[in-house]
C-alpha cells in the first residue's frame, strides 16, 4: 500500500524529474555480484520513492552461481567447498526462478522500473524480457523462442540461450535477464540450469553463422531491443558510473 504522506510528493516529483518514456541506462562493465545486489536494493528503494527514473543496469559478473528464493540447493551438482577450485561463488537471492550461472561473456540486464507507471503486469513483463532476447537473437539469424510451460527463459530448439529471474516489490522490478553471448559453458555442467533436467545450454556464438561484433555492440543492441519493446522514447546513458556515488548508505 502507498502511504498518503508521500504520494503527492512522489507524483509531482516524477513529472518534474522525467518525461514519459525516459530510461536511464548504466553501463557498468564487470561488477561483483554482491555489489550489484546491494546497488539494486538501493535503487529499488529510490525508485519506490520516485527519486530516480526507470533505470537499467547493463553489466557482467565474475563466475557466480545464484539461487532464487525457493532455495533449490540440490540443483547445485558439486559441493560448495569445491566452488573456489573452479573460480566461482554462490549467492542466495530473493528473486524468482531456480539456480543459474552468471559469468564473463554474458550480457546481463537488471531493470529497476515501475510496472505501474508503464501499465503492465508481471506476466507481461516477463514476456517482454523474453521478447528482448528473442529479438536480439533474430539480428544474428538465430530463431529463438520462449520456453514451453514450466520452462522459463529463451530457447533455441532444446537449448537454452537466455535466463530470466525477477523480483517485483510494490510494482518495482529488480534482477532480470542473462543472455549467453559466448560464456564458458562448462560452468553450466555443475548445475541443473533453472531446475530443468535433460536440457542443454547454448550461446549466440554457437548458434549463429554470423561473425559476431564486439560484445559491447551486442550489449547495446540488447539494450535497444529492451527500450523499444518497453516503449521508452528517450534513453540516456551513464558510462561506467560510480556505484557508490550518492549511495554511501549501501554499506
Amino acid at each position: 500500500m502507498i502511504s498518503e504522506s508521500w504520494l503527492p510528493f512522489c507524483i509531482s516529483n516524477w513529472w518534474e524529474m522525467r518525461g514519459p518514456g525516459k530510461l536511464e541506462v548504466w553501463k557498468m562493465g564487470f561488477v561483483n555480484y554482491l555489489d550489484a545486489l546491494k546497488l539494486q536494493e538501493k535503487l529499488v528503494s529510490d525508485r519506490k520513492l520516485c527519486r530516480i527514473p526507470d533505470t537499467l543496469l547493463s553489466l557482467q559478473h565474475p563466475p557466480t552461481y545464484t539461487l532464487g528464493k525457493r532455495r533449490t540447493d540440490h540443483n547445485l551438482l558439486l559441493p560448495v567447498s569445491e566452488l573456489k577450485n573452479i573460480g566461482a561463488e554462490l549467492h542466495y537471492t530473493q528473486r524468482g526462478g531456480d539456480i543459474t550461472f552468471h559469468g564473463p561473456h554474458q550480457a546481463i540486464l537488471y531493470p529497476i522500473i515501475s510496472l505501474r507507471e508503464i501499465g503492465i503486469g508481471a506476466r507481461n513483463y516477463v514476456e517482454k524480457l523474453e521478447s528482448t532476447m528473442i529479438e536480439l537473437s533474430s539480428l544474428y539469424g538465430v530463431k529463438a523462442c520462449a520456453g514451453q510451460k514450466g520452462e522459463t527463459g529463451v530457447w533455441v530448439g532444446e537449448r537454452k540461450i537466455g535466463a530470466i529471474g525477477v523480483r517485483i516489490s510494490y510494482g518495482i522490478t529488480s534482477h532480470g535477464l542473462a543472455y549467453n553471448i559466448d560464456p564458458d559453458l562448462k560452468y553450466f555442467k555443475h548445475i541443473v540450469p533453472c531446475g530443468i533436467t535433460d536440457k542443454e545450454v547454448t550461446s549466440l556464438r554457437r548458434e549463429t553463422a554470423t561473425v559476431l561484433p564486439a560484445e559491447e555492440v551486442i550489449q547495446e543492441q540488447l539494450i535497444s531491443c529492451f527500450a523499444r519493446l518497453f516503449g521508452y522514447s528517450t534513453v540516456t546513458w551513464k558510462e561506467n558510473p560510480s556505484m557508490f556515488s550518492d549511495h554511501e548508505s549501501i554499506d
